[in-house]
């Protein structure tokens, strides 16, 4: 894909509330522009829900359907379901969804709808935290973060959501990044092809929770995937794949050091060189991991 065939149709529209160098709005911008105009979205509570603007107003051009925190994997089901009884097998349903509202409170409906395999594609834009109501810690909040409520850095090591819903055999899990259109893109255009649960996982920048300039969330996304803390691949029908720049970077040499994305960032900005090892010893440790599923994979095909 390049940029001439990018469609021209805006279906997010100007003046919406989303702050400046939002990565959320970069990463529903083009969504919409790779799935067009037969979309409707599910949107739970998040900055989304603000973003989308007040009624009767609305910033989106596809039918939209708020729902609860922990309902919307449950109402998509429902409306993918009822589209399939009239006939109408073309429309993409998605559930856009924060990270809040997957890795923790929405977490049962979607492995619900996961198990059951219904037709619509979830996505997770996972900022790593609570930012609509105060930059609170959630399941997605990397190790050594700042939040309001980890104030000396979270503990906790990120979930990782994606292998949750790999666990349930569905056809189609995938990890995209604004800074890297024409991936995000030819995912979102393939899970619009398959048929049954498809789920996406984006990193999405945000300036006030992470605490950097909005100038910079093109550079931070992309410097996350550089450096290694975010991994750029799809599991497609049981294979495994990396996808983007991702694809150079299982050989450690080629990978940058964690702290040059680490550092653009102020909620890292209180951490020791000895977490800052720490970090980055655990994304070497999942970069093995990778390795090693690549070459059993391997394996199991030369058989």
């Amino acid at each position: 894909m390049s940029i001439n065939t990018i469609p021209r149709e805006e279906l997010l529209l100007k003046g919406n509330a989303s702050c400046p160098g939002c990565g959320a709005t970069l990463i529903l911008r083009y969504m919409l522009k790779a799935l067009g105009p037969k979309t409707m979205l599910v949107i739970p509570a998040c900055c989304t829900s603000v973003i989308a603007g007040p009624y009767p107003w609305t910033a989106f051009k596809v039918p939209t359907l708020h729902i609860a925190f922990a309902a919307s994997a449950a109402a998509g089901s429902g409306m993918g379901e009822a589209l399939e009884k009239m006939g109408m097998n073309d429309v993409n349903v998605v559930v856009w969804a924060g990270d809040g509202g997957t890795v923790d409170i929405g977490i049962q409906a979607l492995s619900g709808a996961a198990e059951r395999g219904h037709n619509m594609i979830y996505v997770c834009y996972d900022n790593e935290a609570y930012m609509n109501t105060g930059i609170q810690r959630s399941g997605s909040t990397p190790y050594g973060a700042w939040t309001t409520t980890t104030p000396k850095g979270n503990r906790s090591l990120k979930k990782d959501v994606p292998s949750i819903v790999m666990s349930h055999r569905v056809p189609y899990v995938a990890t995209v990044n604004p800074a890297f259109i024409n991936d995000l893109m030819s995912k979102f255009k393939k899970a619009s092809r398959i048929r049954g649960f498809k789920y996406i996982h984006a990193l999405s920048p945000c300036p006030p929770g992470w605490r950097y300039d909005s100038s910079l969330t093109i550079k931070v996304a992309r410097e996350a995937v550089l450096t290694g803390m975010w991994i750029l691949y799809e599991w497609e029908n049981g294979v495994f794949r990396l996808t983007g720049p991702s694809k150079t970077l299982l050989d450690r040499r080629r990978r940058r050091p964690v702290e040059e994305y680490l550092k653009l960032q102020g909620r890292f900005r209180h951490l020791t060189r000895e977490e800052v090892k720490r970090i980055q010893e655990q994304v070497d440790e999942s970069w093995r991991r990778i390795e090693e599923m690549l070459e059993s994979q391997e394996s199991e095909d030369k058989r």
